[in-house]
């Protein structure tokens, strides 16, 4: 398969992937923490932003990675993918948690791993559909038009 993706790609792609987040984590987390759907919002879309960037600079290193190191996308590297992903957010998320919503380190680090709970599978499964869903893209628009 073709990993060669440009800069928009990614962008969109990454895009995709906070706002679908997005959408099933607000209410989500409105609803387990008892706080308004609008400070869950604000909290969700600040650290889907956070995410956002660190999607494109990530799956980008990633991505020339197994390139260069020609390390096949399969089962294991999108189980490595997720958890250094959420690695990285984890670093930079919970300080932002804890001060937003007024609560320890610690409780904000327990908030996130529940977050991350839910996003391992969450980013396993988004990247191997969208990849699944642009191989077919690319191998559709490769295909010969056929005369009717």
């Amino acid at each position: 398969m073709n990993t060669q993706k440009s800069i928009a790609e990614r962008i969109c792609q990454a895009i995709g992937f906070e706002l679908l987040a997005i959408l099933i984590c607000t209410p989500l987390l409105a609803w387990i923490m008892d706080k308004p759907m609008l400070d869950m919002g604000v909290v969700t879309v600040v650290i889907a932003a956070l995410a956002l960037a660190w999607n494109v600079l990530f799956n980008g290193i990633f991505d020339r990675l197994l390139q260069r190191f020609e390390i096949a996308h399969n089962a294991w590297t999108r189980v490595v993918h997720a958890l250094l992903f959420e690695g990285g957010l984890v670093a930079v998320g919970v300080p932002l948690i804890a001060w937003w919503l007024n609560v320890s380190l610690w409780q904000a680090f327990l908030l996130d791993v529940g977050v991350l709970l839910f996003f391992l599978p969450y980013t396993y499964v988004y990247h191997w559909v969208y990849d699944v869903v642009r191989e077919r893209v690319i191998m559709h628009r490769a295909r010969p038009c056929r005369a009717h």
